[in-house]
Protein backbone atom coordinates (compact mmCIF):
# COMPACT_ATOMS: atom_id res chain seq x y z
CA UNK A 1 0.00 0.00 0.00
CA UNK A 2 3.04 2.33 0.96
CA UNK A 3 4.45 1.61 -2.49
CA UNK A 4 1.06 2.96 -4.37
CA UNK A 5 1.05 5.87 -2.63
CA UNK A 6 4.70 6.72 -2.84
CA UNK A 7 4.33 5.91 -6.75
CA UNK A 8 1.01 8.18 -6.80
CA UNK A 9 2.60 11.36 -5.07
CA UNK A 10 5.93 10.27 -8.02
CA UNK A 11 3.51 10.58 -10.57
CA UNK A 12 1.49 14.05 -9.23
CA UNK A 13 5.42 15.74 -8.85
CA UNK A 14 6.34 14.56 -12.16
CA UNK A 15 3.38 16.04 -13.82
CA UNK A 16 3.98 19.23 -11.93
CA UNK A 17 7.56 19.54 -13.28
CA UNK A 18 6.26 18.65 -16.99
CA UNK A 19 3.51 21.16 -16.46
CA UNK A 20 5.99 24.03 -15.69
CA UNK A 21 8.30 23.42 -17.58
CA UNK A 22 5.61 23.95 -21.03
CA UNK A 23 4.07 26.68 -19.54
CA UNK A 24 8.15 28.34 -19.34
CA UNK A 25 8.44 27.19 -22.77
CA UNK A 26 5.93 29.45 -23.53
CA UNK A 27 7.32 32.17 -21.71
CA UNK A 28 8.51 35.62 -23.72
CA UNK A 29 12.47 35.01 -24.36
CA UNK A 30 12.94 38.99 -24.36
CA UNK A 31 15.30 39.53 -27.29
CA UNK A 32 14.55 43.10 -28.79
CA UNK A 33 16.08 41.51 -32.01
CA UNK A 34 12.78 39.58 -32.51
CA UNK A 35 11.09 43.04 -33.46
CA UNK A 36 12.90 43.66 -36.44
CA UNK A 37 10.03 42.34 -38.26
CA UNK A 38 8.11 45.73 -37.12
CA UNK A 39 11.33 47.97 -38.28
CA UNK A 40 9.25 49.09 -42.05
CA UNK A 41 6.42 49.72 -39.64
CA UNK A 42 8.19 51.60 -37.13
CA UNK A 43 10.22 53.37 -39.39
CA UNK A 44 8.06 54.65 -42.38
CA UNK A 45 4.75 54.32 -40.55
CA UNK A 46 3.49 51.18 -43.06
CA UNK A 47 1.14 48.96 -41.73
CA UNK A 48 2.57 45.95 -40.01
CA UNK A 49 2.91 42.56 -41.36
CA UNK A 50 1.57 39.92 -39.72
CA UNK A 51 5.04 38.47 -38.85
CA UNK A 52 5.46 41.97 -36.95
CA UNK A 53 2.31 41.49 -35.44
CA UNK A 54 3.11 37.89 -34.34
CA UNK A 55 6.32 39.29 -32.51
CA UNK A 56 4.40 42.53 -30.59
CA UNK A 57 2.26 39.27 -29.48
CA UNK A 58 4.84 37.61 -27.97
CA UNK A 59 7.22 40.26 -26.68
CA UNK A 60 4.49 42.49 -24.87
CA UNK A 61 5.74 40.90 -21.32
CA UNK A 62 9.50 42.51 -22.74
CA UNK A 63 7.82 46.11 -23.80
CA UNK A 64 8.61 47.78 -19.98
CA UNK A 65 12.06 46.26 -19.97
CA UNK A 66 12.87 47.71 -23.35
CA UNK A 67 11.33 51.11 -22.10
CA UNK A 68 13.61 51.22 -19.53
CA UNK A 69 16.77 50.72 -21.72
CA UNK A 70 18.26 54.13 -22.79
CA UNK A 71 19.20 51.99 -26.22
CA UNK A 72 15.85 50.72 -26.73
CA UNK A 73 13.51 53.56 -25.27
CA UNK A 74 13.37 55.81 -28.01
CA UNK A 75 12.40 53.20 -30.22
CA UNK A 76 10.05 51.69 -28.43
CA UNK A 77 8.65 54.85 -27.38
CA UNK A 78 7.76 56.45 -30.58
CA UNK A 79 4.50 57.30 -32.08
CA UNK A 80 4.72 54.64 -34.93
CA UNK A 81 5.75 52.32 -32.24
CA UNK A 82 2.59 52.54 -30.02
CA UNK A 83 0.71 52.86 -33.52
CA UNK A 84 2.11 49.24 -34.93
CA UNK A 85 1.07 47.61 -31.54
CA UNK A 86 -1.95 49.51 -31.30
CA UNK A 87 -2.77 48.06 -35.38
CA UNK A 88 -1.70 44.72 -33.77
CA UNK A 89 -4.16 44.63 -31.21
CA UNK A 90 -1.57 45.06 -28.39
CA UNK A 91 -2.43 47.80 -25.58
CA UNK A 92 0.76 49.26 -24.73
CA UNK A 93 1.69 48.65 -21.20
CA UNK A 94 1.94 51.27 -18.51
CA UNK A 95 5.16 50.84 -17.17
Amino acid sequence: MKTAALCGMVAVVVMMVLSSEARTAKAAICSPIEMNACIPAISASTPPSGTCCRKVREQRPCLCGYLKDPNLRQYINSPNARKTASSCGVHFPNC
